[in-house]
């Protein structure tokens, strides 16, 4: 297991919500208190998105915006005034009446459906607890990936899926979501002048193999020779070349990885501090509280107390 797929698959806490926006112009829809990550992409027509006060960024027709900020406007043009505010599940108008049922279409679909209309795609993901915290460390408040024939083709299935409502429909339409994120997640680092240094060294076969290893099995009790003997490279080589690539020593990364894990299973479960401790890798209670209190700052028990609760 590669370290994107690890996180993408830890960091799902429930279903993405997705919906599609099929309206004519002018329209302008403000988004507030919005989930952790935002997945938006236009198609057959171009749009524009603002951060809060930002300024306007222009999506083509088929670009994926890849939005990390609690409160953002899509719309037809910059200077279109916002008329619909969407807050969680509710739809409001200016004045703050609810919007009535007529401007929803169809499952998952609301707008007005006219011919000439624009059609905005949008997933909202429900990321959770401190893996997601990593996944986000990928992504500035909005990253925008241009449109590309693998994108496309996929966005392409998904816009003939959304407005259906079949047996299967859910399972079909997350399926799609996950490939569009990935898609998009792939193409971004790979586009980006300054990727997470774990992402760069996945190219490397030797300690793209080590960090699928750690991310496998992280409560083997790896060593620095042992890692480096899986992956056929001397201690040394293996060391120097993780840490040039990684940014950090081989155990460092792992240990930073293990109390990611150990946040996230003090806040999920009942399960004792031991047990949780050697879950992750730890032998005893005690050096998983003394390591994690080195880490975060903060002893199991109260993490568990005071963030948790």
């Amino acid at each position: 297991m590669d370290v994107l797929t690890d996180l993408l698959h830890r960091a799902r806490a429930r279903t993405a919500l997705v919906r599609q926006l099929i309206q004519r112009p002018p329209w302008s829809v403000a988004y507030e208190e919005a989930p952790a990550l935002t997945v938006l992409t236009a198609l057959g027509g171009p749009a524009w998105l603002r951060l809060g006060d930002g300024e306007p960024r222009r999506l083509d027709a088929g670009d994926i915006a890849l939005v990390a900020a609690p409160a953002y406007t899509i719309a037809d043009d910059p200077g279109t005034p916002t008329q619909i505010t969407i807050r969680g599940n509710h739809k409001y108008l200016p004045g703050g009446e609810p919007v009535t049922e007529q401007w929803f279409l169809a499952p998952r679909t609301y707008g007005d459906g006219r011919p000439d209309a624009t059609v905005v795609l949008r997933a909202a993901y429900e990321l959770h607890g401190e893996v997601s915290d990593r996944l986000l460390a990928l992504l500035p408040d909005l990253a925008v990936v241009p449109a590309g024939p693998r994108t496309n083709a996929t966005l392409s299935l998904l816009a003939a899926e959304v407005s259906r409502d079949e047996p299967g429909q859910d399972a079909v339409l997350n399926r799609l979501l996950d490939l569009v994120l990935v898609q998009a997640l792939r193409a971004w680092c790979a586009g980006s002048p300054t990727p997470p240094a774990w992402y760069r060294a996945l190219g490397d076969p030797a300690i793209g193999a080590a960090l699928g290893l750690l991310h496998a099995e992280p409560a083997r009790r790896w060593t620095v020779a042992g890692l480096a003997a899986e992956v056929g490279l001397s201690r040394a080589a293996f060391a120097a070349r993780f840490t040039a690539l990684v940014g950090e020593p081989p155990l460092t990364y792992l240990t930073g990885w293990r109390l990611t894990l150990a946040a996230d299973l003090l806040r999920d479960n009942e399960k004792s501090v031991r047990q949780i401790a050697n879950a992750v890798g730890y032998a005893d209670a005690f050096a998983f509280s003394v390591a994690f209190k080195r880490g975060r700052g903060i002893s199991p028990s109260l993490w568990r107390a005071e963030v948790a609760g």
